[in-house]
Parts: structure tokens; sequence; C-alpha cells
């Protein structure tokens, strides 16, 4: 072989072993429900399995907000993430991405619930406390790609109610639960939106400040957070992580069960189950009731125009509640 030739091939032979390290190379995005001081330690010790029952190289991707979780999946740099029904809604819709198992409460619970907090002392006790709209109380919702902490809230309280919360409280704040919570706890907030799993977390690692909060409002059950990977992904790596996910923590894993099911408690879940994009739909439900209830009250659009606007959204409503009622047999 000429020199000619045995350089291309060396070439040749390197771009394939680089693609072959890309494609073994994951990073797994992770919302931040809480800090990323806080959240690191718990996935770390996940990831590290994952790594090494699969020999995909795992790293933790992190973001200041959801939407940085959601773009890094849009743009290639998260190849799979753990999310919120919203934001995973909106990476299926916006990032190529796809559902393919759900988290599952550690004490089994099928899904969680969206809560607002008050301090203990406050006066504040029920909705309609809230909603007396003088613009004298400071509220925080989530990140407006959060489930429980914006979606959820802003559907069956805001939208049902007609209300829109920067007309009603003299503040509104987005952050994350952890935030919220503590902010509520510490009387910066007079209340906030959280969800029951966060707070299970605060009630562990910060008793003095869970002992300061009440819950005035809880939510119908959202469905518990699914794991949603790039739809692109080589159908082999896709196997490998289906397989790790689908058995970690039961008696078809081959790793350390017993470790495994510690790992799992310290993200306060139990082994993970099976799920599809399907999970999504009462979530999409709720997204269209929310935008339905804005503009029937808008009143600058025409209502030749708000008319068409709400059949379109109606027509979709249908469409989604009529596919979840077939899932639900």
């Amino acid at each position: 072989m000429n020199a000619f030739l045995k350089g291309a091939a060396a070439t040749a032979f390197a771009i394939i072993l680089s693609s072959a390290a890309i494609a073994e190379e994951i990073n797994f995005g992770i919302i931040s429900t809480e800090s990323q001081q806080n959240l690191k330690p718990k996935w770390e010790p996940l990831l590290a399995d994952l790594s090494k029952a699969t020999g995909l190289e795992v790293k933790p991707f992190f973001a200041s907000d959801y939407s940085g979780v959601i773009e890094g999946m849009r743009f290639g740099k998260v190849q799979l993430a753990w999310y919120g029904n919203k934001s995973a809604m909106e990476a299926v819709d916006r990032a190529g991405g796809e559902v393919f198992v759900q988290s599952v409460d550690v004490g089994g619970n099928p899904g969680y619930w969206s809560v607002i907090l008050a301090p203990k002392d406050s006066k504040l006790n029920s909705v309609e406390d809230l909603l007396k709209c003088d613009k004298s109380l400071n509220f925080g919702l989530g990140d407006p790609n959060s489930t429980s902490g914006f979606l959820v809230p802003t559907t069956f309280i805001f939208a049902a109610n007609n209300v829109d919360p920067k007309d009603c409280f003299k503040n509104v704040t987005n952050a994350n639960h952890e935030i919220n919570a503590m902010s509520v706890a510490n009387s910066q907030l007079d209340a906030a939106t959280n969800n029951t799993e966060n707070m299970t977390v605060i009630e562990k690692n910060a008793p003095d400040a869970f002992a300061k909060l009440k819950v005035i409002w809880k939510s119908p059950l959202i469905p518990s957070d699914p794991l949603v990977w790039r739809k692109d992904l080589p159908e082999e790596t896709k196997a490998k992580l289906r397989e790790f996910f689908v058995t970690y923590g039961t008696d078809k894993s081959k790793g350390d069960i017993a470790h495994e099911k510690e790992v799992l408690a310290g993200l306060e879940w139990a082994p993970f189950r099976p799920s599809t994009d399907d999970q999504l739909l009462p979530i999409r439900i709720m997204e269209l009731t929310k935008n339905i209830a804005k503009i029937q009250g808008d009143a600058s659009l025409p209502e030749a125009e708000k008319k068409a606007q709400i059949e379109k959204l109606e027509a979709d409503k249908v469409r989604f509640e009529e596919k979840l009622k077939s899932t639900q047999g």
C-alpha cells in the first residue's frame, strides 16, 4: 500500500473511531428544581451506574432554568434528560424528544401534586384568600416550563377564575421549587407554588423551614416525571438505556440491587416503569385549557379572531381528550 493510501486509510479509521466515541457519549440533562449543588450528589450515583452498565460515557448537564435543558436537547447537546411533564412536552414538540420511561414516587404513588404554600402564621388559608387580588401580596410562580410550579396552578387557579396573576398581586416572581419554599418560609413571599415531592425533600433537608410552611391548595394528581431521549439516538443505544432504566433496582437488574434501591431512595423514587408520549396527554389538555381561557379574557382581540382561535384550540383539546380516553381503556 503506498503512502497516500495508507494515509487515507488511517484518516478514515480515525474518523470512524471519532464517530464511535461521539455516539457513545451521552449528556444527561437535569432540570433545575433545586440548586445544582443539591441536585448533583443525588444524580451522580445513578449516572455512574448507567455508565458502568451500558459502557456509555454519561455526563450530567445542568442549566440555570428548564429552558436550558430543552434547548440543549434541541441542539444536540443533550441526548437524554429528566423533565417534568410540561418541559417534557416542550422537548417532544420542539427538541426531537420522546418519552420512554417514567419515574415512580418512593411511596408507590402514580404521580404527585402541585401545592400553594404560605407561611404557617399567615392569614391566607385558601384559594379564595389568595385571590382577593388587591395587589397587596407577593406571589411566587415556578419556572415557566414547570408542570407543578407553573402550568397546573395557572390552569386550575388563575385561568379557572379568569385571573391574571400580574393584575392580582403586588409582585410575581419565577423561581425553582427550593427557592420558592425558602422564600415563603422566610416571609419574603406571601405565597408560592411548589409540589409534594419537593416538600418531602425540604422536610428531610430543612426541617426548620418546613415547620414554617403550610399548604393552602393542592392540585389534582399530576403524572410522575418522565425521562426523555432524543428520537434520533441509535437504536442500539436506546436498547441499552431502556434495559438499564426498566430493570434498575428490580430483581431483573444485573447490578447490586440493594445499592440501586438506595440510589433511587436518594432521588425519592421507586424503580422506573416504561412510558410513552401518551403520558403527556393530560398536560396537553391543561395547556389548551389555559390558552383558551387566556384568549377568552383578551379584550384586545376582535371577536371574529377570538372565535377562530378558540375553535381551533377546542378542536385540539377534544382530539387529545379522545386519545386520552382510548389510552385509559
